[in-house]
């Protein structure tokens, strides 16, 4: 399992990363739409494997004065290689019964699984669950079309049975959001759609510094230098890539550090263009 935690502070905000472990996806199932060759010589370059990508699961913890912020729950216990949250927050000495607020960046079963314990009960149960609005509706409608996603049937089956079960289970501390919104001082959501209709960014500002968390809007270091390939997860792709191409213009721009929930660990970052019309990421605070 990936390494457990790494510590950083923005401006006078303390920010821990906790890894609640990792899953293994087929690379076609990340990048759909990239050329095999192309692909399979970008992968070499980096010494990575050319059948499966491993795909970390990194939270954000966020302590500013009083309140206690989690950025997504991760998996939960839905597999032998995650389920390490809970571990995760106590060594870093925070009981679950401490966290305030949790923000879902959208629905996925690896976001918000983690939030529901095997009883079908709360794991934060003292937390407000800020989530974008439309993001309720998409799930808790009567008919949630994911035919778009490339992903195999019974993947869809999976992650639709999931985002209902845990909301349904959080639903009395649900605080929909539709517009860019301040959660706690010094941290916002931003309205991030495409790789699902209410996905939301998290931006942690104070004393000059930023980090832009972008959630899924690239799941990996690859969909930066690319800009053009897809992430088969996402339901919309062609706004996936027009929010990813907005957010990642706004950290070059503000002079931010990123985070994304999937990017090797400790999953931060600075990104600044390259000559070919993509982003360079650099790891580390």
């Amino acid at each position: 399992m990936p390494e457990g935690s790494h510590h950083f502070v923005v401006g006078t905000i303390r920010c821990t990363v906790l890894s609640d472990g990792y899953y293994a996806y087929p690379a076609s199932w990340f990048f759909p739409n990239a050329d095999p060759q192309a692909l399979s010589q970008a992968l070499d370059e980096r010494r990575l494997p050319q059948e499966d990508v491993l795909s970390p699961l990194t939270c954000l913890l966020i302590q500013t004065g009083s309140r206690v912020v989690l950025v997504d729950a991760g998996a939960g216990e839905s597999s032998r290689t995650t389920g390490a949250m809970r571990a995760r927050l106590e060594m870093a000495g925070v009981r679950p019964r401490d966290v305030d607020t949790v923000i879902l960046t959208h629905a996925h079963p690896d976001h918000i699984g983690g939030a529901v314990d095997a009883a079908g009960r709360p794991v934060f149960p003292n937390a407000r669950y800020v989530i974008g609005e439309l993001e309720w509706e998409f799930w808790t409608s009567a008919r949630t079309d994911l035919r778009s996603l490339r992903v195999p049937e019974e993947t869809r089956i999976a992650i639709h049975s999931s985002a209902r079960r845990c909301l349904g289970a959080v639903r009395r501390q649900l605080e929909p959001v539709d517009v860019e919104t301040e959660v706690v001082p010094g941290v916002r959501v931003i309205p991030a759609p495409g790789h699902t209709p209410g996905h939301l960014a998290v931006l942690v500002s104070s004393g000059g510094e930023s980090l832009l968390n972008l959630g899924d809007a690239a799941v990996h270091p690859l969909h930066l230098g690319q800009p053009r390939w897809e992430n088969g997860f996402d339901l919309a792709c062609d706004t996936a890539i027009s929010t990813r191409s907005r957010l990642l213009q706004r950290a070059a721009a503000e002079n931010m550090h990123l985070m994304a929930f999937h990017f090797p660990f400790p999953s931060v970052g600075r990104i600044e263009a390259d000559a070919s019309g993509g982003w360079a990421w650099t790891p580390g605070w």
